[in-house]
This record gives structure tokens, sequence and C-alpha cells, in this order.
């Protein structure tokens, strides 16, 4: 197996948002995607703006719920603009790195993504940590067929 660079396992069809988008758009596409993860592109260029966790979405939501109330929680979502909220000094590499690069990343940082960017800084991929679980099931099995 020639798995060595982050490309080699990078998922490339990412679900993005812009930052015109809201905390409720973040919100809706976790949910019905079932992604922990949104990185937020500036739309005109493709340039990675930042990263919106679950985690940070969550902590804005329980803010939002502690000073608002669960009555105005929506209307607080549709407020917010994810830009306000994402992580703009995320960590990113470029397609060639290796994965050593990103495990000790993961290990580091303990985020569940690494963005993967172009030399302009456009997005072009994303590895998770269930990215290195699928790894590391092909690796096993391979291992166990020979």
């Amino acid at each position: 197996m020639t798995t060595r660079t982050v490309g080699d396992i990078m998922t490339r069809e990412l679900l993005t948002l812009d930052q015109s988008a809201t905390l409720k758009d973040a919100h809706d596409l976790m949910r019905e995607k079932s992604i922990r993860h949104i990185p937020v592109v500036d739309p005109l260029t493709g340039k990675l703006m930042g990263v919106l966790t679950q985690k940070r979405m969550i902590a804005t939501i329980m803010s939002l719920l502690s000073d608002y109330g669960v009555s105005a929680l929506e209307r607080r979502e549709r407020q917010c603009r994810v830009v306000e909220i994402i992580d703009p000094a995320f960590e990113s590499v470029d397609e060639q790195a290796p994965l050593t690069d990103a495990v000790a990343f993961f290990l580091k940082n303990k985020h569940g993504c690494l963005t993967i960017v172009d030399e302009n800084q456009c997005l072009i991929g994303i590895v998770t940590s269930s990215d290195f679980v699928r790894l590391c099931a092909k690796l096993l099995a391979s291992q166990l067929s020979e």
C-alpha cells in the first residue's frame, strides 16, 4: 500500500459555507449531513477563511441559550454569522504533506479535521479522524490477508 500523503486520503467533495452563512445554516448542515466540521470559504476566491467545528458551534449555541433562552434560540442563530465564530487560525497543509505530519497535527491539537489548501490558500480537501480510521481498517485488512 502506497498511501503516504494527506492527498492520498483526503476528501475532495466538500460541504462548505461562505461568510454570509448563519449559525442556523451551519447547525442545519451539520445535523442533516452528520458532519462535525465545516470549512468556510470566500465564494469569489475559494480561499479558506476558517473552520467551524461542532465543538465551537455547540459552545455558541449553549451561550445563546444561557443568555436568551430556548424561545429566542432560532432567531439568535439566524443573526449570528459563522464568520464571527470560526477559527480563522486553523492550520492547513498542502496535499503533498506526509501523513505523519497529519498524525502529529491531530495528536497535538486534538482537532478532528485538517484542511488541505493549494498554493493560493484555496481549499481543496479535508482529512478527518474518520479518514484515518478508514486507512487503519485498510491496513489491518491487508495485513490479515497476507
